[in-house]
C-alpha cells in the first residue's frame, strides 16, 4: 500500500522564538504566547531537525494517512499559535444587545429577558469593543470552541439579521410576509 499525503510531507518551519520538544508521543511547544502540549498518534514519527519539523508516517494502516497529514497540520498551528497566537472576531446585532466582559466572564444582553453569562474556556481571553467581541489565545481549538459558543448564544436569525455571527458571516436573508391582494 502507498502512502500519500501532500501535507504531511511538508516540512514545519520552527521560528527562533519557539521551543520544541518531544518525549514519548507526547510534543511541547513553547513561546511568548504560552505552551502547548499534544498527545500523537501512533500512526506518525516526528523528528526535530534544525528549525524545522519532519512528520513521516510510521506503519502502513488504513488510518495512516488521514493521522500523517492531521498530526503535521495540529503541530504546525501549534507553532503558530505560540508564536503570535490565534483571534476570531464575533458581531453583535440587534436593537437593545449590549455585552460587557467582567472579570473574564462574558454578561450579554440579547434579548431574552435574563442577562446571559457565559466564562471562556482556561487559556482563552475575550473583550468587547463597540459591537465587536474579540476572542484570543494560542489554542486553536479552544479559541474555535469559545466563538462557536459565544455565537450559539444567539445565532443569527434570517428575517432582519438579529444575533452573533463570525465578522464577514453573510446571513442568508428571508423575504417576510406578504400582503396578500384582494381578489
Amino acid at each position: 500500500m502507498i502512502i500519500m499525503s501532500r501535507i504531511g510531507k511538508k516540512p514545519i518551519q520552527i521560528p527562533a522564538s519557539v521551543k520544541v520538544e518531544i518525549s514519548d508521543r507526547r510534543i511541547s511547544v513553547e513561546g511568548s504566547k504560552g505552551i502547548l502540549s499534544r498527545l500523537l498518534p501512533p500512526e506518525v514519527e516526528v523528528s526535530v531537525g534544525d528549525r524545522e519539523i519532519i512528520v513521516a508516517p510510521s506503519g502502513a494502516s488504513r488510518r495512516t494517512p488521514a493521522f500523517w497529514g492531521l498530526a503535521r497540520t495540529l503541530i504546525a498551528n501549534m507553532i503558530e499559535g505560540a508564536s503570535s497566537g490565534f483571534e476570531k472576531r464575533l458581531e453583535f446585532e440587534g436593537i437593545g444587545f449590549r455585552v460587557a466582559v467582567e472579570g473574564n466572564t462574558i454578561l450579554a444582553q440579547l434579548g431574552f429577558s435574563h442577562p446571559v453569562r457565559y466564562a471562556p474556556e482556561e487559556g482563552v481571553s475575550v473583550r468587547v469593543e463597540k459591537n465587536t467581541i474579540i476572542v484570543s489565545g494560542a489554542d486553536k481549538e479552544k479559541v474555535g470552541h469559545t466563538a462557536a459558543a459565544i455565537r450559539a448564544l444567539k445565532p443569527p436569525e434570517p428575517y432582519k439579521g438579529k444575533g452573533i455571527r463570525y465578522q464577514g458571516e453573510v446571513i442568508r436573508r428571508k423575504a417576510g410576509k406578504k400582503a396578500v391582494a384582494s381578489a
